[in-house]
């Protein structure tokens, strides 16, 4: 069963060569996609040293334009979802999330994170179908709408999606994993506006 890991990503090229090690050194996965949401940094360059595949966009979309992107390069059985600004994250980790899937055990995973920062901690208490670490059947995605102008609300637009198919969904702890902040990657202010941005793009999906 070919599976692929695709990695959204916008300027994290300072973070981004630990998660693919992690994705690397992983058992299951099949290949590793990056999908370079018009970053201005070093992030295509930091992810053709790992010797991934990479997908270039040349203006930033959102992620869930660049994850469609990921999904239209590949003719993967199962596609995983993991972001590229995890801390913590290990090849235990990515194969957990994927072996209940290829197992048939389930045809979908969320990964919700657990014994690691306090703040991702009670995001993922309070709304752990936000996570953006998960893996799916590439069956289930055939049906979904058009995710390209969803932005942040992927999440949401994928929770629904699989709801209404009666997909079966397991939770996945990721223990000790976290997320860099935005507020930590852009500073202060920049970072603020980006999660108000994405507030809004999750509100926008959920009603």
């Amino acid at each position: 069963m070919k599976v692929s890991v695709i990695i959204p990503a916008y300027n994290e090229g300072a973070r981004i060569k630990r998660v693919i090690s992690a994705v690397k050194n992983a058992s299951l996965p099949s290949e590793i996609i990056v999908v370079s949401d018009g970053s201005t940094d070093n992030t295509v360059e930091m992810a053709h040293s790992e010797g991934v595949n990479v997908v270039v966009l040349p203006e930033n979309q959102g992620k869930g334009a660049a994850m469609k992107a990921g999904v239209c390069s590949t003719d993967a059985e199962v596609y995983v979802f993991i972001d590229a600004d995890l801390v913590g994250l290990t090849p235990d980790h990515v194969d957990s999330l994927i072996r209940p899937v290829t197992e048939g055990e389930s045809d979908a995973t969320l990964g919700v994170f657990g014994g690691g920062r306090p703040t991702t901690d009670l995001a993922h208490k309070m709304t752990p179908g936000l996570s953006g670490q998960r893996a799916v059947k590439a069956s289930l995605l055939k049906t979904l709408p058009s995710i390209e102008e969803s932005g942040y609300g992927v999440e949401v637009m994928l929770n629904k999606h699989l709801e209404k198919h009666h997909a079966k969904v397991k939770r996945v702890e990721l223990h000790g994993v976290s997320q860099i902040l935005k507020e930590e990657k852009m500073g202060g202010l920049e970072g603020l506006a980006a999660r108000i941005k994405m507030y809004k793009d999750i509100v926008t999906h959920i009603k």
